[in-house]
């Protein structure tokens, strides 16, 4: 047999959790075609992988890099991933997705993912047109494309709070059909987010059955994560029930220290779902308490009715902006009341970081906390921060602490624990890496994983953490042939030193891992000790369950 990459005597760790063996594994092209304890034969590629581990690449099991992907120096700005291990991401997650993106709701759109957007040309209307255009122009890593509920609503009814009417309906089942044929591996909602938040439980189940019908999951950010935290999670369970689909919660969490008494139960609302009512329920949760958002999640969801331009004209108006400071500060979340997930109820203004401003001006805020912008501008933190909103038509971006774990104690905290030792849980980035400054985890969170949780507090075996980053995300979205090392697979593999790896980003600074050596995207190297090949263009566009070709 012909080999174009052989890789010797490393500790493979094949991804399905089993215990690490010493191995050789031959690559011929674009698969794997030779697992053995040794192979005789020479390749024109060899790499001695003595005393590294060999795993499955990597997968953000919840990215959002369909906003980065179509622009032309995405490598650069997706170097993170790549230095981290990931050969494979998840897009289209938290009700967000470029497409479908109908002429007469471009604006709207684009309005819509300002935050994430890192300079689209828009120049698709549907997942069809949109995976066309990434293969034509290439992409670093392999994606696969869920659609958002947020945007196909926006394609039907704009930004109407109300609920569909049955020819809304029908659209939007139509929409949701089409992109599953086109290739979707599922829906993602962000029901903490307009328009998502306006949708009732029956609407998000009647589209799921027809994602269900095509072999497809729901990914789900929940409406909330404090004071509505049960009905929130009772609510995903529902809908794998009724949908009759495989459910995925987005980001895990409790949010808020009042709230963090509440995970072993959600946990365990979980659990009893898969045991007792065959429910398909998986997660994801990234390992850092500082979550990233847009400044958006501040205001009440009456402010942001009829998206930005309406939110910032509503900005510019003072006994607007006091009205929605009283309800910011005060409004417990009631279940079904549209606000689901009150933040700054439970977070602090010294909890919240500027990380990104869209303007050259206000770059000198980055970095500063909330509660440091109203001490500059000389007024209370959030009539501060509404300021800074309109100045930047809504285009900022801020961590926000207190994500299952205290802004001290950080990936260290007992809730981020809990939640990422469970079986069924993913780790991700959930990272915005197209024009802020990049989370810590697009540099860090598989390394974080395996290098502080795994080695060193011995939370999980290495085994495990490398399933959660691989065959368990590849087995969520129905994906068959990725996410195990092993004969006919494809070769999508991360080459890591298990005694060196660690995360080094921080909030403010990205700075790659250390102990990543290689990384082989179909077959072809694009990490070579330390090297970054950003010219190979290697990654895939996947096609999902129900995909119909042309």
């Amino acid at each position: 047999m012909e080999y174009d990459v052989i890789i010797r005597n490393g500790k493979v760790v094949d991804g399905t959790g089993a215990p690490w063996s010493k191995l050789d594994v031959g690559i011929s092209g674009e698969r794997i075609v030779k697992v053995s304890p040794t192979i005789r034969e020479k390749a024109p590629i060899e790499i001695d992988a003595t005393s590294l581990m060999v795993a499955p690449g990597f997968w953000d099991l919840h990215s959002h890099d369909d906003f980065v992907l179509p622009v032309k120096n995405h490598q650069d700005l997706l170097e993170g991933k790549i230095r981290q291990g990931i050969t494979t991401q998840v897009v289209g997650n938290c009700g967000f997705s470029p497409h479908p993106c109908l002429p007469q709701f471009t604006d709207l759109m684009k309005s819509y993912t300002s935050f994430l957007d890192a300079g689209l040309t828009w120049e698709w209307t549907n997942l069809a047109e949109f995976i066309t255009f990434l293969e034509n122009q290439g992409i670093i890593t392999n994606v696969a494309c869920n659609f958002g509920h947020g945007a196909i609503r926006i394609n039907v009814m704009g930004f109407d709070p109300g609920p569909p009417t049955e020819e809304q309906m029908e659209k939007m089942k139509s929409l949701v059909e089409e992109e599953m044929k086109h290739g979707a591996f599922g829906m993602t909602v962000g029901l903490l987010y307009a328009p998502g938040m306006y949708a009732t439980t029956t609407e998000i189940i009647e589209l799921a059955k027809i994602v269900a019908k095509y072999g497809g999951y729901v990914g789900i950010h929940r409406r909330g994560a404090t004071a509505t935290f049960f009905p929130s999670t009772w609510e995903v369970v529902e809908i794998a029930r009724k949908a009759g689909c495989p459910v995925h919660i987005h980001h895990f969490e409790a949010y808020g220290q009042e709230t963090f008494w509440k995970i072993d139960t959600g946990i365990r609302m979980v659990e009893e779902a898969r045991e007792i009512l065959g429910a398909d329920i998986t997660y994801d949760i990234f390992p850092y308490s500082g979550a990233n958002t847009t400044i958006m999640a501040i205001f009440p969801p009456w402010a942001l009715e009829g998206g930005v331009p309406k939110l910032v004209e509503r900005l510019k108006n003072p006994a607007i902006v006091e009205k929605m400071l009283h309800d910011a500060e005060t409004y417990v979340p009631g279940w079904f009341e549209t606000w689901g997930h009150n933040i700054l109820r439970v977070t602090p203004y010294d909890w919240i970081l500027i990380t990104w401003c869209a303007s050259e001006k206000n770059k000198q805020l980055e970095g500063k906390t909330l509660a440091e912008l109203g001490k500059i501008k000389g007024k209370h933190p959030f009539l501060a921060a509404a300021e800074l909103a309109v100045e930047e038509n809504g285009a900022v971006m801020c961590v926000f602490f207190g994500s299952s774990a205290t802004k001290e104690d950080d990936w260290r905290g007992e809730g981020i624990i809990k939640f990422l030792k469970h079986p069924y849980a993913a780790p991700v980035t959930d990272a915005i890496m197209g024009k802020a400054r990049q989370h810590p985890a697009g540099w860090g969170t598989m390394p974080r994983v395996l290098g502080r949780y795994a080695r060193d507090m011995k939370l999980l075996t290495i085994e495990e953490a490398v399933r959660k980053m691989t065959s368990l995300p590849a087995h969520r979205i129905n994906c068959q042939d990725r996410g195990i090392i092993r004969e006919g697979m494809y070769a999508d593999i991360t080459i890591f030193n298990p005694k060196t790896i660690i995360d080094t980003a921080t909030y403010l600074e990205a700075k790659p891992p250390k102990g990543v050596e290689y990384v082989l995207i179909n077959g072809k190297i694009v990490l070579e000790k330390g090297v970054y090949h950003k010219e190979t263009l290697a990654g895939k566009v996947l096609k999902g369950p129900g995909y119909v070709s042309k």
